[in-house]
């Protein structure tokens, strides 16, 4: 069974008033790299153990792949990795991926992290708040891991 139906309308562009949600791709390298480096420790503990990620040596050539693995997923349509933006779009302000789910019963697994100076301001709050009411309205899910908790989506919600 495919991971979305084929009429599905992937959202493109999402944004808030603090935030735009958009796909990653490699000419967010830059941005993504500082993002992903400056923030290392709280990702390595949010990720380390799960995807090994990110490596204390991690080049910028490594980070390119990545991106362009990630570009090339969502236009495959088998992952999408939504890179959070500022309005102003000048820093990346972290992830949200959206992967095929590892178990029965559930729709998606969702991560998403925000960058270790963004914490104290409360974005990764803010992305787990909205996250559940956006996936719920514009996307074919009912079930979802989201960083690792399953979550039941309200279909009744309007992003």
């Amino acid at each position: 069974m495919p991971f979305l139906p084929r009429d599905f309308q992937v959202p493109a562009v999402v944004q808030t008033d603090r935030f735009r949600m958009r796909s990653i791709t490699i000419h967010d390298v830059f941005k993504d790299y500082d993002a992903v480096m400056s923030s290392r420790e709280h990702l390595w503990r949010r990720f380390g153990d799960i995807w090994g990620w990110p490596a204390e040596d991690l080049t910028i050539e490594e980070n390119i792949v990545d991106l362009g693995w990630h570009q090339k997923e969502f236009r495959l349509r088998s992952s999408f990795d939504y890179a959070v933006m500022s309005l102003d779009e000048r820093r990346l302000l972290g992830c949200v991926y959206i992967d095929p789910a590892p178990e029965p019963g559930q729709d998606a697994d969702v991560w998403f992290w925000a960058r270790q100076s963004e914490l104290a301001g409360g974005l990764e709050s803010a992305l787990e708040t909205f996250l559940p009411s956006w996936l719920g309205a514009c996307w074919p899910f009912e079930t979802v891991r989201i960083n690792g908790s399953v979550r039941t989506l309200d279909k009744s919600v309007t992003a």
